[in-house]
């Protein structure tokens, strides 16, 4: 079950990241509050998370998400660069992810 709250502390982190391009500074109200939401959702499952994971690998793991989701929803969503180079780092952040859960 932490495993799945960690994922979901992820996604939500990816929320919040999103977010934040969308607030304007933090001066448009309700993508303010939809990435404030998400913020503190990250960070309470996240908490909750580490009562039974380690906690150098769940936070390491919990960024990670976070990381790769943001990319590819630049990507995705923003038209940001999908070059190889990228894509490989992205790729050696995800094998990274995955050796930690394997090892935790």
């Amino acid at each position: 079950m932490a495993w799945v709250l960690l994922f979901l502390a992820g996604l939500a982190e990816i929320v919040w990241a999103v977010g934040l391009k969308h607030t304007d500074g933090f001066t448009r109200l309700m993508p303010t509050a939809v990435t404030a939401g998400a913020m503190i959702v990250s960070v309470v499952l996240l908490g909750l998370a580490v009562r039974s994971l380690p906690m150098g690998t769940a936070y390491a793991v919990w960024t990670g998400i976070g990381t790769v989701g943001t990319v590819l929803a630049g990507i995705l969503l923003y038209g940001e660069s999908a070059d190889a180079l990228r894509l490989l780092w992205l790729a050696l952040i995800v094998t990274g992810i995955a050796g930690l859960k394997l090892t935790a």
